[in-house]
């Protein structure tokens, strides 16, 4: 069986060979791009080609823009060793094959090895951007995923093919959570698209934060900072590709791309390069429909399918929730998470403002009885982040006011419980909810006593 499987592999590869060629040869180089003459009546816009140098390997490259007299197009790599009259070859659009055979691999975003190790090709090659399922015949959201942590079985829910966003700025722990999830959280495949990360990071994240048990359940497509913003671009519709196909097979997949924001600055490169205005603070106006259309391929599939549960990363400088990709992501999300330098600081992980977050799986993803332990916690944690200053200052009676009396004797330990880890389930997440509750005195309610 396993040798009738690699035969029709072997077919499909030697269906792909192409023996005939269309040529074109380079006319002007500038900027960022090679200007292409001879192919104008054959290539299309994300068509891949072959810049052939005399002095050494092939350079592929994609097209960016087209006109009658010539084409436009981007190599992936340094402009060294090309001349005036190389010759171009349209090579494919872009697609990849994935396969079973792709689980605990790490790859690039053209489905090379990243490992060193041979990757087998499947027998259904797929474009890197495909449509969503048609909106009329999705599934709605799912149950509840367990995710291993405590805020999240419990105040920020994420439900399958639910989408959210992780907001973080560098250095708080967002790479670290991202790990954790690929870890622990339910899912039959776990796919991971490092766009632009730090070369040394790839690996130490795939050893230390992922880890074996992580990484054989997983697929990592990986484009580091240094390479053309075309991989990395690229890198993101692979990882979306790759998610959709074990999708199709039926299966639970968690997407987490990190980052969304390396995405978007990867296409302004290609945009402006090839002649769009950057309008929108800096990035072009094609950057909303982008991302929106990268997001909207993740969620629930349609009739016979599965479901592609994503986590996106979102770089936010500053803090600032308003700059675009941020604002742009917010409004297509089924939620938000904040990461927060000053929780971070004080030790705690994961570093999650709640009163700054949203899941909108609430509150269908919750019991009634559930809810009203949500509720009151908010409302404690509210409270208390409404006075802390005054509280810190010393300006603050202990008895002056009942509901700041209460916040105050809840918060350190409803604080604490935030950071918890366990295999337990959500249920055992909300029992350490409760428990807390109890422990900061907060009885009164009828969820914190059942």
């Amino acid at each position: 069986m396993r040798q009738a499987v690699r035969l029709q592999m072997l077919k499909a590869q030697l269906a792909d060979i192409q023996v005939m060629y269309p040529i074109g040869r380079i006319s002007a180089a500038h900027g960022s791009v090679l200007t292409v003459s001879g192919l104008n009546e054959r290539a299309k816009i994300g068509d891949r080609v072959l810049v052939s140098r005399q002095s050494d390997e092939p350079l592929s490259a994609e097209v960016v823009q087209l006109s009658q007299a010539a084409v436009t197009v981007m190599p992936d790599g340094p402009f060294e060793g090309i001349a005036l009259g190389d010759r171009v070859t349209i090579d494919t659009q872009s697609k990849i094959a994935p396969n079973e055979s792709w689980l605990g691999r790490i790859l690039d975003p053209d489905g090379n090895p990243l490992d060193g190790k041979p990757v087998s090709r499947g027998l259904a090659p797929r474009a890197l951007k495909n449509e969503p399922p048609a909106a009329a015949s999705r599934r709605a959201l799912g149950p509840r995923l367990e995710t291993g942590h405590v805020v999240f079985d419990t105040m920020l829910p994420i439900v399958r093919g639910q989408r959210i966003g992780l907001f973080a700025g560098s250095g708080v722990g967002k790479s670290s959570l991202m790990g954790r999830l690929a870890q622990r959280m339910s899912a039959d495949v776990v796919v991971i698209a490092m766009i632009g990360e730090r070369g040394r990071e790839v690996r130490q994240f795939v050893d230390d934060v992922l880890g074996p048990e992580g990484l054989a359940r997983s697929v990592v497509v990986a484009a580091t900072s240094d390479q053309s913003p075309l991989l990395r671009r690229r890198c993101a519709w692979t990882a979306m590709a790759v998610a959709e196909h074990f999708r199709d097979e039926g299966k639970s997949v968690l997407l987490l791309a990190d980052s969304v924001t390396r995405f978007a600055e990867a296409h302004r490169e290609v945009a402006v390069a090839a002649g769009e205005a950057p309008v929108l603070r800096g990035f072009p106006a094609s950057t909303s429909h982008l991302i929106m259309s990268l997001c909207e391929r993740a969620g629930p599939g349609g009739p016979g399918q599965g479901d592609i549960t994503a986590v996106f990363s979102v770089l936010v400088a500053g803090s600032d929730m308003d700059e675009p990709i941020a604002d742009i992501l917010r409004g297509v999300l089924d939620g938000h998470v904040v990461l927060d330098r000053g929780i971070a600081e004080r030790g705690h992980f994961p570093a999650i403002d709640v009163l700054q977050s949203v899941s909108r799986s609430l509150p269908a993803a919750a019991s009634r009885a559930e809810n009203e332990t949500i509720a009151q916690v908010r409302k404690l944690m509210s409270v208390y982040t409404q006075n802390q200053m005054m509280i810190s200052a010393g300006l603050y009676t202990q008895g002056a006011d009942a509901e700041i009396d209460g916040a105050l004797q809840a918060w350190p330990h409803l604080d604490k419980a935030m950071t918890l880890v366990h295999s337990e389930g959500c249920a055992h997440s909300f029992d350490q909810l409760k428990l807390a509750l109890r422990r900061g005195g907060s009885t009164n309610n009828r969820s914190a006593s059942r």
